[in-house]
This record gives C-alpha cells, structure tokens and sequence, in this order.
C-alpha cells in the first residue's frame, strides 16, 4: 500500500502527456532567457542584477504571474501603475524570496506586508525600437510615474568577458543570485531566446512533476525521487535536496519545481541536479 502512494493513478498516463498541455492555459507570452555560454560576447548586451524575485507582468490593468494567474496586490499597489505593458519581478531584497512568495501568494492581500514589496521593471512588452531605446522609455515612465514601489532595474554594459565574471563574483558576495544580459539592439520578442540571457555560478531552472517514485531503505515508505520532465521533453530522475518533510509530502503531480545543477550533460540532462522549491507562483 505504501507503494501505491508514491506511484499515483495518473502515472501510465501523464507519461506520455505533453509538457506543452501541462501548462496552464492564459500563461502570458513573455521573454524567458537562455543560459550564458562563454561564446557569447558580453559587449554586445546590457547586463543587470539577477533579482530573486517573482515575476510580474502588467498588461496595462491587471497584474499577474508568470502562469497567468492574477497577483493578489492591494489596490492601492496596482491602481499607481501606469496604464502600458510592463515586465519585470515583485522583489523586497537579496535571500528573501520565501518571504515574498508568502506575501504575493495571499489570496487577500495584508497591506502592511505590501509595503515592502517593490515592482522592478525590465522590460516594456510590446514597446518599438531596440532594447537600449526602451531602457530609455522605461526611465522616463518612471521619472514621470514617481511611484515608489515602481522601479526599473539598473542596467550596465561590460567590455569584456573578464569585467563581467568580475561583476558577478561582486554581486554573488553581496547575496545576489547572479546577472541577466539583455542584447541592446534586440526589439521586443517574446519566448525563451538567446535575447535574455542569466548567469549564475550555480545553475536552476524548472521542471513539471510526472510521479512520484517510492524510497528505498530509510526512505521506504515515503518519496524516493521525482520524475521530472523539462520543457523540452526531457525526463530525469531527481532524488536529492529534498526535507524529510518534502518526503513525506512530496510537491504534487503536475506542479513545477525548480531545482539547481552545476551543468548539461551531452544528451541536455543536468548534472548533480539538487531540489530547492516548488514555483507555487507558477
């Protein structure tokens, strides 16, 4: 019985079931970014901060998550925002995204709890003209909106490949995640594209539950390992990172998680790959 726990009814079937119809319908069409391969000449792009944050589109009225669920914001925090498309993350400072998470994911919003809260814009959806022309646009927005839970994120240049591994070992010391390149002529597109770019010195990405697969030894009884499926159709096994309390209550069948690894295999599987969360705003 403890067996048929972990391998749920929906296992024969959700294996052959597209990654592509797991995903939630009215997930917004958004710029998702590539990983940093040391090929790619810096100097051709701007380079920001990597916030951990939650990602937040503004469609001119309301605001949602990535997945297109709606951000239960209070009032007050939404009707400041200016009425064009924006993109960019819910943030409140470096290594507090638990904290975060729990505030956006109330379905009533505590006002208090807001007031932390800042939008930082990156990109305005839809906008003309090439990147580095919108970073000027969405300066001038917030200069005009002065809203101050309303900022864009500060975006640089680098010469070179050494200047920006020494950024990043900067921001990396002061609690940061990594950086986002963002290529300064590109116009505005959308999907996942070598346009956006991260770089971290520890990887992550995510990952849609397929099953649970039973533990063996001192974990029999409970979680063993996920089967996880990638956006690209890839399937793998990930057993480690999790709580004991993650193993007994395992993240859910269909759910996304996210989980860290140091590189790619040569078939495009991650190396020495580590749970962290599930992505609850997905």
């Amino acid at each position: 019985m403890q067996r048929r726990r972990f391998i749920t009814a929906s296992f024969i079937g959700l294996l052959s079931f597209p990654y592509a119809r797991l995903a939630l319908a009215g997930e917004p069409a958004i710029l998702l970014a590539n990983l940093y391969r040391n090929e790619i000449d810096p100097a051709d792009y701007w380079v920001s901060e990597k916030l951990d944050g939650v990602r937040g589109v503004w469609d001119g009225k309301v605001l949602r998550h990535r997945s297109g669920n709606v951000v239960h914001a209070p009032k007050w925090f939404t009707d400041a925002l200016p009425p064009v498309a924006l993109d960019g993350e819910l943030w409140i400072s470096r290594q507090s995204f638990d904290r975060l998470s729990a505030i956006v994911r109330k379905d009533q919003p505590v006002d208090e709890e807001w007031r932390q809260v800042r939008y930082m814009i990156f990109e305005l959806p839809d906008a003309p003209g090439s990147f580095t022309e919108r970073i000027a646009q969405m300066r001038k927005l917030i200069g005009d909106t002065r809203v101050p839970w309303l900022q864009a994120i500060e975006q640089f240049r680098v010469s070179d490949r050494k200047v920006l591994a020494s950024r990043l070992k900067e921001v990396v010391k002061l609690g940061a995640e990594g950086l986002v390149l963002h290529k300064a002529d590109a116009p505005y597109v959308t999907g996942r594209n070598d346009v956006l770019l991260k770089l971290k010195p520890e990887l992550d990405t995510e990952a849609r539950v397929i099953a649970h697969l039973p533990g063996k030894g001192k974990y029999a009884g409970k979680l063993g390992a996920l089967l996880l499926e990638t956006p690209e159709g890839r399937r793998f096994r990930l057993g480690t990172g999790f709580s004991d309390s993650d193993r007994a209550n395992p993240p859910p069948v269909g759910c996304l998680v996210t989980y860290r690894y140091r590189d790619l295999t040569s078939t495009g599987l991650p190396k020495f790959a580590s749970f962290l969360r599930v992505r609850e705003d997905l």
